[in-house]
């Protein structure tokens, strides 16, 4: 794939932009409030601690299961673990003096800003002794502390932080709280803006030992912030910001020398010097949850769009999902408006398997993709072969066949509504009613987000009453 041409071919062809039909509704059928739903049971599975009286704001559940532990985090800092029946235990607390991070984090009055412990992952060998991911945990935090010189840099911007990974280990895997360290820095990326800052990371859980892909760090990386990517880096392949990263955090060949660069990474050897090696995918905005899919391999991201198009996408290696050109499938005019002639007229563009219009009378303003669970189990044979994802404000749940995915557009998504007595509710209607009953008082929007445990079970968290919520038949 060219690194040069992409770019260069989708300025050429923009135009003038008042030649072009303007719209931010290419969508003209709403997605359906009944029909193809799917109602399922929603449980109260576990609670996580208040902070200073503000609700913990959980962005990532996983299973790691050699230990027999899920794990959340809370984005004001906390690594929780959680037993299988629901046992809460403290795990990590980043914030410890002894540690030397400095979290940023938001005042409680304007706590759904995107700042804090973002992400974590397990290294698949964190409990194999012997080996050289034993006992390693990573963290993917935004900083106050941005006198270190960063390894990544916007070239604009406000330098209003850093977002820092971070690779800690314990001693004892299996003790029931972090028994080790202080962490090191792999990498260090200023951020111009104090949102879109950094998305999911994970380890793809179908790899196993000698698969070229086993022990490879995917990381997502937003835009940098402001509003239709000012700076122009999503589509900069010599910019981190706009990103998948996929790094060999034991590694040592990057620019730094304190992580790798995977050989068969896209542009680890293709001899342009305005290219980086880190980069797995590019052209994306603000990417907060994605998942693989086991019976095709694919890997699935949800993207957060600028005012007209929410999506969900494959994420081949070296795909360019289009962002800030392209908004799902339409080229972008302005930041409030996309062309919807000349739907998907970029052969080299990786387009949505599924987009939403963010004026759906279902959401409210504001809507934003998250998710992503590929469910391919049977415990839950209502949702077997779908894909589950979702609107982070307005808490609802859709579902997509995870089977021959391909078009683009609306027309498979449909909801997922949750039994509740006699009726159903979103998952923003009950944790209205679970706010009302801890005294507090109900939020507005849900901050939906997925996680997955052991044999097919699935989670739901959400920012405003601390609890994590299972998914039943």
């Amino acid at each position: 794939m060219s690194t040069i041409r992409p770019v260069v071919a989708a300025l050429l062809i923009a135009g003038p932009v008042a030649a072009q039909e303007t719209t931010n509704n290419p969508f003209p059928d709403p997605i359906p409030a009944s029909e193809g739903m799917i109602v399922v049971g929603l449980e109260e599975f576990a609670t996580l601690p208040d902070i200073d009286g503000a609700a913990a704001r959980p962005m990532v559940l996983v299973d790691e299961p050699s230990s027999e532990r899920l794990f959340v985090n809370d984005m004001w800092g906390l690594l929780y673990g959680i037993s299988y029946s629901g046992d809460v235990t403290q795990y990590l607390d980043v914030r410890e003096p002894r540690w030397g991070v400095a979290v940023q984090t938001p005042p409680e009055v304007v706590r759904i800003m995107e700042v804090g412990l973002q992400s974590f992952a397990f290294h698949p060998h964190f409990n194999e002794p012997g080996t050289t991911g034993y006992g390693k945990l990573y963290t993917w935090i935004d900083t106050d502390d941005n006198a270190p010189e960063p390894d990544f840099v916007p070239g604009g911007g406000d330098d209003t932080h850093d977002i820092v990974l971070f690779e800690w280990t314990a001693r004892d895997p299996t003790a029931a709280a972090y028994d080790g360290g202080p962490p090191r820095e792999l990498f260090r990326v200023e951020q111009p803006f104090d949102n879109h800052n950094g998305g999911r990371m994970g380890f793809n859980p179908l790899s196993a030992p000698g698969d070229a892909d086993f022990g490879l760090l995917y990381i997502g990386l937003a835009d940098g912030g402001a509003a239709g990517d000012l700076l122009d880096l999503a589509q900069n392949l010599g910019s981190v910001f706009g990103k998948m990263l996929r790094v060999h955090p034991l590694g040592s060949n990057s620019a730094n020398g304190r992580y790798g660069i995977p050989a068969d990474n896209p542009y680890a050897r293709d001899g342009v010097q305005r290219t980086l090696g880190e980069i797995y995918a590019s052209g994306l905005r603000n990417p907060q949850g994605f998942d693989w899919d086991a019976a095709t391999g694919d890997l699935l991201v949800a993207d957060i769009g600028q005012s007209t198009v929410e999506k969900l996408s494959t994420v081949p290696a070296g795909g360019d999902l289009g962002w800030n050109t392209w908004e799902g499938s339409y080229r972008v005019v302005t930041n409030i408006r996309v062309d919807p002639s000349g739907a998907r007229g970029e052969p080299w563009i990786t387009y949505p398997v599924a987009e939403y219009d963010q004026n759906d009378p279902l959401l409210q303003p504001g809507s934003a993709a998250t998710g992503v669970v590929a469910y391919r189990d049977s415990a839950i044979p209502q949702l077997t072969d779908h894909v589950l994802w979702g609107d982070l404000p307005s808490g609802e749940v859709f579902h997509v066949p995870a089977d021959g995915l391909q078009g683009g557009g609306q027309a498979a998504i449909r909801r997922v509504l949750f039994r509740d007595g006699g009726g159903t509710k979103t998952l923003l209607e009950l944790v209205q009613a679970k706010m009302a009953d801890q005294g507090r008082e109900p939020t507005t929007r849900a901050d939906l987000h997925f996680g997955r445990g052991p044999a097919g079970r699935v989670f739901i968290l959400n920012k405003w009453d601390g609890v994590v919520r299972e998914i039943v038949r």
